[in-house]
């Protein structure tokens, strides 16, 4: 991080022949193959990231945080401000397989919030190219800046800024262990999302749950990674003595088949309950990143729980409509920290400010218990700054 910050695109360079496996003299991807990414790629394709877009931009346009105005009872005007920062950073894995779900789901957000400027990171193969679909989904989200990094460096870059790639605000969007520990370091010089662990998800099943949607939900989770962690929670013994071998029925011919039993091996975990309350209970102590409840009444038994990422309600809610076009963001909190953490979101490309304007009247009125609280603090200059306006000191 401090090499990025001191020798900028140079130390980008070898960064990026060590890692990444290519020599480049400009990071940057030249527009027309931003936009020829979007005209090669296949109709129905092109229908999909459309329709995706679409709906996660109408559910991020009601988070649109309002301004608040308050006048008290002696005059004042109180008020807090929402305005986006004016460039947002956005990373998009590259390794074990591409992602336009997470241009769309960190791109959108920071538009919608008004960001002047995206400027997005993706790691490259070993011939310099980014995949053309998280191309062509950059391409119908108006970045207009896309850079052929990844890793810690990426992250650097775009805290510190280089000769090519312009300083942001705002960093958001998942990344590996180094990318991870690059965005805790970066904190505080800018504003981040979140410190994504691992994926998960965790299933709550009763009796109306179907074996072959509980085995095929779990490996759309430990697909993404060995480290991802797949969880069941059921009420039903024979659901949970089935679900081993319909897992490895469904992993014939997978093509992800060493990820997923890497994960399930690992992470994977089936707890059998009593009733759903006991459930709900356990499931809140995890605070998973996904919630899938696939019971008779999922509404109800969702009232209930209070720490989850997302819950999906119900047998027609996979966790995969979520990751894709749902609406919701798919970045989410992981490794319990949806306890105390939720969505990205369009406030994360925002901040506020608090907005006073006092009256002579309302200062009349206070002055004396501001001089009161800053003497009980110690603090002479906050209570003479009350009494050097007050034409009769108290």
């Amino acid at each position: 991080m401090k090499n990025v910050g001191e020798r900028g695109d140079e130390a980008l360079k070898e960064y990026t022949s060590r890692f990444d496996g290519f020599l480049t003299e400009k990071f940057q991807v030249p527009s027309d193959l931003i936009h020829k990414a979007w005209e090669d790629t296949p109709k129905a394709l092109q229908d999909s990231l459309l329709l995706a877009k679409k709906r996660i931009e109408k559910f991020h346009s009601l988070q649109i945080p309002k301004n608040i105005t308050y006048t008290g009872s002696h005059g004042e005007s109180l008020g807090r401000r929402w305005s986006p920062v004016e460039k947002a950073g956005i990373y998009v894995p590259g390794g074990r397989a591409a992602y336009p779900s997470t241009v769309l789901m960190n791109a959108i957000p920071a538009y919608v919030a008004g960001v002047n400027e995206t400027i997005m990171v993706s790691p490259a193969n070993s011939q310099g190219e980014i995949n053309q679909t998280v191309l062509a989904a950059a391409h119908i989200t108006g970045i207009k800046k896309v850079f052929r990094i990844g890793g810690a460096q990426a992250i650097g870059a775009l805290a510190n800024g280089t000769e090519s790639i312009p300083k942001v605000d705002v960093i958001t969007g998942p990344g590996n262990i180094y990318v991870t520990l690059a965005k805790k370091r970066v904190y505080g010089k800018v504003g981040i999302d979140s410190l994504a662990g691992p994926s998960e998800i965790l299933i709550i099943a009763d009796h109306s749950a179907k074996l072959e949607h509980v085995a095929s939900d779990m490996l759309a989770q430990s697909e993404h990674d060995p480290l991802a962690s797949a969880i069941l929670i059921t009420t039903e013994k024979k659901l949970a003595e089935k679900l081993p071998a319909e897992i490895d029925r469904q992993l014939i011919n997978h093509p992800r088949l060493k990820i997923c039993q890497k994960s399930i091996e690992d992470w994977g975990l089936i707890v059998i309950c009593d009733d759903l309350e006991t459930c709900a209970k356990l499931s809140d102590i995890f605070a998973p990143e996904h919630l899938e409840l696939l019971v008779d009444e999922p509404i109800e038994l969702s009232k209930i729980i209070h720490n989850a990422g997302a819950i999906f309600l119900g047998s027609w809610s996979p966790e995969a409509i979520g990751d894709y076009l749902g609406g919701p963001n798919h970045t989410l909190p992981t490794s319990g920290t949806a306890r105390f953490a939720g969505a990205l979101g369009v406030e994360t490309f925002m901040k506020n400010t608090s907005l006073i304007d006092f009256s002579k009247e309302a200062f009349n009125e206070t002055k004396n218990a501001v001089v009161q609280l800053a003497n009980s603090e110690g603090l002479h200059s906050h209570a003479e700054s009350i009494r050097i306006r007050d034409s009769k000191p108290s």
